[in-house]
């Protein structure tokens, strides 16, 4: 059996899975034959830790090899809410009856349950990290010599803040310089000149243009370089000549003999103390040199010694340099080099994925209606006390409601607002509304409606209104109404025509009391204003708009849909026919405040926060939300309101009663019809009477036998309803005359009956709520429910005499606004047999399936308000099924149904909230029964299997993360409320789940790789949300078995698998790399066997090998993925290399492995990385890195290196010999040739444009793709910087175990990766990055990079869908930051960031490189160091200074060339002259540097190369050192690189100064030397100057050059040097065959 994997000996029988993949694998590949990468079995992870238990606990660093334990717990949060105490009545559980009903108050009254996954930041992509630090918060600024101004004015007073200062000036006139032209042809120019002695102590002669010293100076002649002065009248008046000591002469001329005289006195003298000084010098020379042989016979001093004692500070500070202080001041400050990489500089950290919220209760747009008073124009002082002025006399009453006119229909309750005063409302208290109490203060024994004093809900005037879809035609209608007198323009007329107010007030007042004392407790209409209610579709209020006038109200125009006409009519601007009656209302609409306190829902709950005081309390009018799926959401509150609207009374016909002209219907709602039957307390009344009353009557219109209804009346439902209840409407006819002459008995006949009618609440166990006509009968006998339909009547025992024979005469409309009661039909028939099955009944078989197959037709919109209720009891029959698993596939099928509802409306986020905080996966009743992830996980199975509906399985594929996220949970919840997360892994799950899970991948594999092309969503959605139920399983279960889950999937693809399928891979290992334990996954530890301990290397696993990847299974999996996609073409290159870099940013910002040795360790996982690179070496360095011919030293090939890495304006040229030969024609007709590179950085669009460039290689076919081509320069930075930060972390031991395994060759390529990286990141300065910008713009938006961006945005479980739209956030977040990258503030950001990118990658280089030549050293002295390698280590050193660091980085750079020198003297000054030539070259390229900084630290390192070749040569000469200068100061002049002149001038003057000051040299004959050699510079830059007035005449130029090179007739090597730069010149000018002289 051993050689069984031990994963498939827990399967039903050895070799299923073995079978199962082969015939899987078959079937998918069973059309073409591919070579496929060697499946690796992963290691058994559990075993595997418990047999090196020992080594791991006794790793210092086992934190990296071990689960945290308490990964996962579950925690319950209390549910949030809105109001001060739940809104679920206390005794709601008892009372309910239905299942529906008591899940639905269980549902609104529990808490959430949430599984915690501790760790859970550290699981997605690095932008979830909880680290905020990504980016340092100040980042540093570098400076650099490349964006120093050109035009800058050279700053020449450095040159006169001299020794003596300025000793003499004036005005002279200059000859120009011509050895052709004869003495007396010369041609003289005015020039201020000033005379001023250097810190060195030698003299200069400086000419401006003017006095000013600001401009660049127009020459300058040294006098220690002079040897006589004198007269030359022949010449012209007071002309004088300095004679050099090259037989070189300058002509100068004075304006009067005096300046003449002066001047030539100063210069005599100058010129006499220079020649006594070197006369003294070479005395002293000579004598400490024999005291010096005397002395330090027998023992030689070391350099770093001598430089101590000097007395110079800098030199001093050298001396005392070694390589450990170099490295610790190098680690100073360092940056985290990917805090600057663009992915984390543009990360968009809100855009990854919202994080999903509890249900909460939908918030609309809300505002507060403030009503403030109503007055018409007829008042008076009612009351005999004083307070108060004038007011109605008469009793008014407001209720507002808002109209949609968009989609005609009133979308909110009635709110019914008294304001009246007291004196008014007096008027109506003899008559008191039924069940009033006197409202006057608070009784002591006063009732509390949910904690609230009755009396504070008496009068509320705010009136808080929602709306859910706010647009401009929404009104906010204000009805007014007045007790119950005659007919409405009777009423209504002494307000409208009045000739004397006071008269006509009285009068009314007088009537208006007997009328209010006989039937205060009828209404009638009276007038209605309207105002709109926001300015826009985005909810903005029209807090400025204004009621319009009141209208009368029109008695054959009340209803809503009048309403509607109405408000249509009034909307437009012509003049409306409406009677306007006089009035002021005053009523305002406002925003929520913040702080808005005491407000009430619409069943009076109080909200938080909500004072002890009370006062001055608002009510919540509840929204009628128009039933439209997209306006839907999961109820979370108890509701249970019943809107009735009667509407209709069609009396014209009757001849039952005499008279029934001013009808007042009662409206009362009953649980039984019996005589005795009392009707229920559960209307809400009116303001000013109790809040609950028994019964509640319409308005009333006058002389009216057929009247219309607006009234709405709000019942309570009780929580359980049952046959019986019923509404019962009871007409009056009421008497309207006022006669006062009657006696009372006649007076008491106000109302007299006129019929019954009644209409029973449910009907099949559910409320109807459509319009319904309802007959009327004048008697009510008990039983009368019983009298249902026209069936029931005729065989009915029970005798009602029917109003105009049985005819339907009253129409009314339901609305039922519940949170516990559902319409529907098929949701109540399920739950209602569910009940049944759960009372015990028998199943019958089929039938649940039947019921379960009903429910696809259940409304959307109830699916989604109920949805946890409904979801929660499929889950629980899911869990329940005892028999036949066609109940399990039915029950997922609605899942399913449901789940793809909710997508198809956009509100998938429900059904997150729903996992994350409502599911529970319940334990099943039955002991026997599976639990609900085992279920589940067959029958998803089952389903993907069925190959005939396609549709049920493109959707369980498509929305397939709800169901991994369900399993997850499950087995989270299984195991911590089971505690079985104690046991081992192994023995946590049951065999058969994991079989199950198995069947599961292998089911999904086909549908993956076989359908892609023509479900692609589907297979996108469902790779992703497998991999993150994967890497949910990793913490759950045995991780070895997981392991072959992945391995599995992973050999269901091939690497020729077409482009979207290698995405899908990447995504997937992406996705699972991104578990919050990836390291521990890995096993960073050594594998090694016991007795090969001893030997280091042995440990080491640095390339891709079988056993690294099967010991460290996850990243050997993705690098060697990640190896295949190199041999690709662009995209899959891309995106495996982006999935690499974006986990290494990870690591990098972890905070759980900040420590260096927890970094290192990490990084010594991606060692292999290394050797990926060196594979790929050509392709990452390009040819001419590598053509082993060219020292970049010359300047020619410098160019070419430049321009084959050109930035991407030039990339065509690049990417044209990608897939072709070198020299292909592009199909515009231009040929590639290697100097066209060079033209093509100024002209782009010369060789093609990159587009179409690009796009030629996208066209190429997979297969014709040159397996190496070049890669891109992004790709290229992207995997520098991989490289960077392992070199970096990784400890130095197992960098040299590393080295040491490679040959001398491969050594070399290790250090061009290192002179590739400072070549990569250089910094090209803010001129060219907005170039470079531009291109990558266009490269990289234009281009679809959907595919690319897909990994790296995905990150968080489940967040698929959301994320799917975030997909453009990559192009838009670059786009929008850079319009079109060129705006200035974003160009110096960008420049901020290369800077700072090139200053760490320099440094990390630095350390690499210092490391590599102190565990090399002796490989590197090996023939006196010229030897490949060193020659390489030596180009490394080169290439900083040419690649142009900033002043920061130079710094160390220096020191390290200090360090360097001292090393190997012998390289240098030994032997071939190659590489003292060629830092000579850079060194003094350095001297000219803008930056001071770089200048003194040039100088300071061309004087102790000087002094060290002094001393390698037994204190003699620097000879080699001093020609190297010359020959390197002359061929600069040939580049004309020595532009800055003055700063040069600077240089030199440093290097004098250490001479002069550096003690131990003081007795030899090295200070002279240098001077000496300072003065040949000087000499060869006065002829430079004189070159420069005529660079214009090349004839002149090279002529000078000629003389020049004539006067180093003894070195051979000058001479060759001038005689090249002049063949420069000549080419340039084309003269072809003076270059041949």
């Amino acid at each position: 059996m051993s050689d069984v994997r031990k994963f498939t000996k827990r399967l039903s029988k050895p070799g299923t899975a073995a079978e199962l993949r082969q015939s899987v694998s078959e079937a998918v590949r069973s059309s073409f034959v591919l070579e496929k990468t060697k499946v690796i079995e992963p290691l058994d992870y559990e075993n595997v830790i418990l047999q090196r238990k020992v080594q791991i606990y006794s790793d210092p660093l086992r934190d990296l090899l071990i689960f945290p334990i308490e990964d996962v717990s579950i925690s319950v949060i209390g549910r949030q809410r809105r109001t001060v105490q739940s809104t679920v009545p206390e005794d709601a559980l008892r009372k309910a009856q239905s299942l529906f009903v008591k899940e639905c108050i269980k549902t609104y009254s529990s808490d959430w349950h949430v599984v915690n996954y501790k760790y859970e930041e550290y699981s997605g992509d690095f932008r979830m990290l909880p680290c905020k630090s990504f980016r340092p918060d100040k980042i540093p600024s570098h400076v650099f010599e490349v964006d120093e101004d050109f035009e800058k004015e050279e700053d020449s007073s450095s040159l006169c803040s001299q020794k003596g200062g300025v000793i003499k000036q004036g005005w002279l006139h200059k000859a120009n310089v011509n050895s052709t032209i004869t003495v007396t042809m010369k041609v003289f120019k005015r020039r201020y000149f000033y005379l001023s002695q250097l810190t060195d102590g030698s003299y200069i002669l400086n000419s401006y243009k003017d006095e000013k010293i600001s401009k660049e100076s127009k020459g300058c002649i040294f006098l220690d370089a002079c040897n006589d002065v004198v007269q030359c009248p022949k010449m012209r008046r007071y002309a004088f000549e300095l004679k050099t000591i090259d037989k070189y002469s300058h002509y100068l001329a004075a304006e009067t003999e005096q300046e003449m005289e002066e001047w030539l006195v100063t210069l005599r003298k100058i010129i006499q103390s220079n020649a006594e000084s070197l006369v003294q010098e070479k005395k002293d020379t000579v004598e400490s040199v024999q005291d010096d042989e005397s002395s330090t016979q027998g023992k030689s001093e070391n350099i770093l010694e001598s430089l101590e004692r000097s007395m110079h500070p800098e030199l001093m500070k050298y001396g005392r340099e070694t390589d450990q202080l170099n490295k610790l001041s190098r680690n100073d400050g360092r940056q985290n080099l990917f805090s600057f990489d663009p992915e984390v500089q543009r990360l968009d950290f809100s855009g990854i994925e919202p994080d999903v919220k509890p249900f909460e209760e939908k918030c609309s747009r809300r505002f507060v209606v403030y009503c403030q008073d109503l007055s018409l124009n007829l008042l008076a002082q009612l009351s005999d006390r004083s307070e108060g002025g004038p007011t109605n006399v008469e009793p008014f009453f407001l209720s507002l409601a808002l109209f949609d006119l968009k989609n005609n229909c009133k979308i909110s309750a009635d709110f019914h607002v008294d304001l009246n005063p007291p004196s008014v409302r007096d008027m109506l208290l003899e008559n008191s509304i039924p069940g009033a109490e006197d409202s006057k203060g608070r009784s002591p024994g006063e009732s509390l409606v949910h904690g609230v004093p009755e009396s504070c809900l008496r009068y509320i005037k705010r009136g808080v209104f929602s709306v859910t879809d706010p647009h401009v035609e929404i009104f906010l209608v204000a009805r007014v109404e007045k007790v119950l007198q005659g007919s409405i323009t009777h009423c209504a007329e002494p307000y409208i025509k009045n000739s004397d107010p006071g008269k006509t007030a009285q009068k009314v007042h007088k009537v208006a009391k007997q009328v209010c004392s006989r039937l205060g407790q009828y209404r009638m209409p009276f007038g209605w204003a309207a105002r709109p209610v926001f300015k826009d579709s985005q909810g903005t209020l029209d807090s400025e708009g204004k009621f319009s006038p009141l209208y009368k109200q029109d008695s054959g125009k009340l209803s809503n849909e009048d309403m509607l006409k109405l408000l249509a009519e009034y909307k437009k601007p012509e003049k409306t026919k409406l009677q306007v009656i006089p009035a002021q209302l005053n009523i305002v609409i406002k925003d929520i405040p913040l702080d808005f306190t005491n407000c009430v829902t619409a069943s009076y709950i109080p909200i938080k926060p909500f004072e002890k005081s009370c006062e001055n309390i608002a009510v919540e009018v509840e929204e009628l939300v128009p039933e439209v799926a997209k306006y839907c959401y999961p109820f979370t509150v108890y509701k249970n309101h019943l809107y009735v609207y009667p509407l209709h009374l069609k009396y014209e016909n009757q001849k039952v009663f005499a008279k029934a002209r001013n009808i007042a219907v009662c409206i009362e709602f009953r649980d039984s019809d019996e005589a005795d039957a009392r009707p229920l307390k559960c209307i809400y009344g009116k303001p000013g009477g109790p809040l609950l009353i028994t019964n509640t009557y319409a308005a009333v219109l006058h002389h009216n036998q057929s009247p219309e209804f607006y009234d709405e009346i709000k019942i309570e439902l009780p929580i359980h309803l049952h046959q019986k209840h019923h509404l019962l409407f009871t007409f009056y006819h009421v008497s309207c005359e006022i006669n006062t002459k009657t006696t009372t008995k006649k007076q008491d006949t106000v109302e007299t009956q006129v019929g019954y009618a009644w209409v029973p609440l449910l009907k099949d166990g559910r409320i109807i709520t459509l319009e319904q006509h309802l007959p009327v009968s004048s008697n009510l006998p008990p039983g009368y429910l019983s009298l249902g339909d026209t069936e029931s009547r005729r065989q009915s025992s029970v005798d009602a005499k029917w109003v105009d024979g049985a005819k339907p005469l009253f129409k009314i409309k339901i609305h039922l606004n519940s949170t516990i009661y559902t319409q529907d039909m098929h949701l109540h028939k399920f739950f209602q047999y569910c009940q049944l099955v759960q009372a015990g009944a028998k199943e019958v078989p089929g039938e649940l399936v039947k019921y379960l197959k009903c429910l696809h037709a259940m409304e959307i919109q109830v699916m989604i308000q109920f949805l946890p209720v409904i979801l929660m009891q499929l889950f629980r029959v899911l869990t329940n099924v005892t028999q036949e698993d066609e109940v399990a596939v039915n029950c997922t099928m609605v899942l399913l149904h449901i789940v793809s509802k909710c997508h198809e409306e956009g509100l998938d986020h429900y059904l997150r909230s729903f996992i994350k905080y409502v599911f529970r996966a319940e334990k099943p009743s039955a002991t026997q029964a599976k639990m609900t992830h085992e279920i589940l996980v067959l029958s998803m199975a089952t389903i993907l299997k069925q190959s005939a509906d396609f549709l049920a399985i493109n959707k369980l594929l498509k929305y397939s993360w709800f169901f991994f996220e369900a399993l997850a949970k499950s087995m989270a919840i299984y195991l911590l409320e089971e505690n079985k997360i104690k046991l081992p892994r192994g023995q946590r799950f049951p065999d058969s789940y994991q079989h199950a899970l198995h069947s599961l991948l292998l089911a999904i594999i086909p549908h993956v790789t076989i359908r892609y092309n023509e479900i692609p969503e589907e297979s996108r959605n469902v790779n992703f949300s497998l991999a993150n139920f994967l890497k949910r399983c990793l913490t759950f279960m045995d991780r070895g078995f997981v392991f072959n889950l992945i391995n599995d999937y992973i050999s269901g693809f091939s690497p020729k698998d077409p482009k979207l399928l290698i995405e899908y891979k990447f995504e997937f290992l992406q996705t699972i790399c991104n578990h919050e334990h990836y390291i521990p996954l890995n096993l960073p530890m050594t594998f090694s066997k016991p007795k090969l301990q001893r030997v280091q290397d042995v440990n080491l696993e640095y390339s891709l090998t079988d056993e690294y990847c099967k010991h460290h299974f996850l990243v050997g999996m993705l690098l060697r993925e990640a190896s295949v996609a190199l041999q690709d073409n662009y995209d899959i290159r891309y995106t495996a290399i982006a999935v690499l870099k974006n986990l290494l940013i990870k690591h990098a910002f972890d905070n759980r492995y900040q420590h260096k040795n927890q970094q290192a360790k990490i990084a010594q996982l991606y060692l292999p990385l290394f050797g990926l690179l060196l594979e790929n070496i050509q392709r990452v360095a390009g040819r001419d890195t590598l053509c082993p011919g060219t020292t970049a030293s010359s300047p020619a090939s410098r160019d070419e290196f430049v321009c084959n890495f050109a930035s991407p304006s030039n990339r065509s040229s690049l990417i044209a010999d990608k897939d072709t030969a070198c020299g292909a024609a592009l199909p515009n007709g231009h040929e590639i040739k290697r100097e066209d590179s060079k033209g093509s950085l100024n002209s782009e669009g010369a060789t093609g444009s990159p587009d179409q460039c690009e796009n030629i290689r996208r066209s190429s076919t997979r297969s014709s793709v040159s397996h190496c081509s070049r890669l891109d320069q992004f790709e290229i930075r992207m995997l520098l910087m991989c490289y960077l930060y392992i070199v970096k972390m990784i400890s130095e031991d197992t960098l040299l175990a590393y080295w040491n395994k490679f040959s001398p060759q491969e050594l070399i390529n290790v250090l061009m990766l290192l002179e590739v990286c400072l070549f990569h990141f250089r910094y090209v300065g803010k001129r060219n990055i907005a170039r470079v910008h531009d291109a990558w713009l266009s490269k990289h938006v234009g281009v679809d990079r959907k595919s690319q961006t897909m990994p790296a945005l995905r990150s968080r479980p489940g967040g698929m869908q959301v994320r799917l739209q975030h997909l453009g956030s990559l192009e838009t977040s670059f786009t929008l930051n850079h319009n079109a990258g060129t705006s200035e503030a974003d160009i110096v950001h960008q420049a901020l960031l290369e800077g700072n990118i090139a200053t760490e990658v320099c440094l990390t280089v630095l350390d690499t490189i210092s490391f590599f030549t102190q565990s090399f050293k002796t490989q590197l002295l090996s023939n006196d160091g010229h030897n490949p390698l060193m020659k390489k280590v030596f180009d490394i050193h080169l290439a900083f200074l040419k690649n142009g660091q900033s002043e920061a980085a130079l710094k160390h750079v220096f020191a390290s060339l200090r360090a360097f020198i001292s090393k190997f003297p012998s390289a240098f000054f030994k032997g071939r002259v190659n590489m003292c030539a060629a830092l000579c070259y850079e060194i003094l390229k350095c001297c000219t540097s803008k930056l001071a900084s770089t200048r003194n630290e040039a100088s300071a390192l061309l004087y102790l190369l000087m002094r060290n070749n002094f001393e390698f040569t037994k204190r003699r000469t620097f000879l080699r050192t001093h020609l190297q200068i010359i020959i390197a100061v002359s061929q600069l002049i040939a580049d004309v690189a020595l532009s800055g002149g003055t700063r040069f001038q600077d240089s030199l003057l440093i290097i004098n100064n250490f001479a002069n000051s550096d003690r131990p040299m003081k007795a030899t004959a090295f200070p002279s030397e240098v001077k000496d050699l300072t003065k040949r510079i000087r000499t060869v830059l006065m002829a430079t100057a004189q070159m420069k007035e005529h660079e214009k005449d090349p004839e002149m130029l090279v002529d000078l050059q000629y003389s020049l090179a004539k006067s180093y007739a003894s070195t051979p090597e000058l001479r060759k040097t001038w005689l090249d730069s002049m063949a420069k010149i000549h080419v340039k000018n084309g003269d072809f065959s003076e270059m041949t002289f």
